[in-house]
């Protein structure tokens, strides 16, 4: 009886430590690519849990390995390759975890800004919801930006114990950065960190709020509306904006969410009315996971954004 009992083990795909067995990346200074990907560990270890998903990138390059050799095929969902004929992506492989945050932080912040000087689109795989903050930072100077965020939470708390670099505290540091234009949060639901007076503080600062109850109800046209054609986009991806019934493995699961074609459906939409700058996808937690089946959902929302940021090196505005 085989060992693995996969789909990969029935398509031949080989033992590969990189996403979907893209090439590796030995030199960010010359990646030759439309995208390249990066394993972020973790920004902020906490006291409380630790760095509760430095197994993330890992955990989700595994599942997606059995598609190695698949890489090629038909995908339904782009009606063709992943990969055009002739678009490169490749895979840099994990940052490492360091005990500092500071030094997690600068390391983002540098390596996101190589990827970015080598006029390359960088797509990460956190790591705690914080990486994103040091991503944005990198940005600064290279233009102006649109925010789209996919969270159940608002992350707009200033501090948590002292920590203002934390997750609770994502989308307020970015609305500090004045390289950031536009804000628009998709998915908020039931109770996390934020009291009155953040969403207050949000609202006065410009946010546009689109609640996953609202979009359950009217639909993605309340939130592509609001994407400007022609802008550049940094899209953030917090794993619990999803259903826990398709994504059990985040740390605060809460009722309702976008289910998966909703999430495709926005990055598909955000993708025909803006230039995906970068693409991160955070707070998928390994152990809380079923099955690995949070992990393949994880990974085939990166595997959009993988294709269409492909699609879009094509044909750039």
């Amino acid at each position: 009886m085989p060992t693995q009992q996969t789909i990969g083990s029935m398509y031949g795909s080989a033992p590969t430590t990189t996403f979907m067995g893209l090439p590796a990346c030995l030199d960010l200074s010359r990646p030759e690519a439309a995208a390249v990907l990066i394993g972020v560990p973790a920004a902020t270890p906490y006291a409380s849990v630790g760095s509760y998903c430095a197994d993330a990138p890992n955990a989700i390059r595994a599942v997606m390995a059995q598609y190695a050799a698949a890489l090629h095929h038909h995908d339904f969902d782009f009606d063709g390759p992943l990969l055009p004929p002739g678009v490169r992506v490749v895979d840099a492989g994990n940052l490492p975890n360091a005990d500092e945050a500071a030094v997690n932080r600068s390391q983002i912040r540098d390596t996101v800004g190589a990827v970015l000087d080598a006029g390359v689109v960088p797509l990460v795989l956190g790591g705690d919801d914080s990486v994103p903050i040091p991503l944005f930072e990198a940005f600064a100077g290279r233009g102006r930006f649109t925010l789209l965020q996919i969270d159940a939470h608002i992350d707009w708390r200033d501090e948590v114990d002292g920590e203002r670099l934390g997750l609770s505290s994502t989308m307020r540091r970015a609305s500090e950065m004045t390289h950031i234009d536009r804000m628009i949060q998709v998915g908020q639901r039931g109770v996390g960190s934020a009291r009155p007076a953040d969403v207050a503080d949000a609202t006065a600062a410009g946010v546009h709020f689109i609640s996953a109850h609202q979009v359950h109800r009217e639909g993605l046209e309340p939130v592509l509306r609001l994407i400007e054609p022609a802008s550049e986009v940094l899209i953030t991806f917090d794993c619990d904006g999803l259903d826990p019934a398709i994504m059990p493995g985040v740390i605060g699961r809460v009722p309702g969410g976008l289910s998966y074609w909703q999430a495709v459906d926005l990055l598909h939409g955000a993708a025909e009315r803006a230039r995906i700058a970068s693409f991160d996808l955070v707070e998928f937690m390994p152990a809380r996971d079923v099955d690995g089946a949070g992990a393949l959902v994880a990974g085939r929302l990166v595997a959009t954004a993988v294709g269409l940021i492909a699609r879009q090196s094509q044909n750039p505005t």
